[in-house]
């Protein structure tokens, strides 16, 4: 039989369930049950690449620094995308070799951070459109910041809250 081979995206936010689920160990309950369904996928034969998605988990501790901003200094943007893409992929690569071990699947799980090239004059720069941190309530709106890299995140008034925005492509 001729190996075919998927790509399989998981989303950052599939993640969580709710509001009530963002910890960690609830992250990885989503990732252990999904893994079940790749799982029996790659029993049938099929080649599996995982990408996962991370927009919240990176705003969840980019939130965390700004709490103890007072006491340690802030994880510049890509830090926390280089810590969540390891963070997640190890939940993955975990959940699978575990339940591979339950199945007797005798396959290895690699996970991979990754770095992408981002052109300083990409026009997605002056208008920021991705969420990263959940809606922050205050009374007032914050400040503009800007992130280590020079260029500014955006934090605009949403309602009764704050949101945090930074540059992504839309392709």
């Amino acid at each position: 039989m001729d190996s075919k081979l998927a790509v399989l995206a998981i989303g950052g936010n599939s993640l969580i369930k709710d509001k009530d689920h963002i910890a960690l160990h609830w992250q990885y309950q989503a990732v252990r049950e999904t893994s079940k369904y790749i799982a029996e996928l790659i029993a049938e034969g099929l080649g599996i690449v995982i990408t996962h998605g991370n927009g919240p988990q990176v705003g969840f501790i980019y939130r965390r620094g700004e709490l103890a901003r007072h006491e340690l200094p802030l994880i510049p943007l890509d830090i926390c995308g280089a810590d969540t893409q390891g963070a997640i992929g190890y939940m993955i690569q975990k959940a699978l070799l575990n339940e591979f071990r339950e199945r007797g699947i005798t396959k290895k799980v690699t996970t991979v951070v990754t770095q992408a090239v981002v052109d300083r004059n990409d026009p997605s720069f002056e208008h920021p459109s991705k969420p990263i941190v959940p809606l922050w309530r205050r009374k007032k709106p914050w400040p503009t910041r800007r992130n280590s890299g020079g260029r500014w995140l955006r934090m605009r008034v949403a309602g009764s809250g704050v949101l945090c925005l930074h540059p992504s492509r839309e392709s």
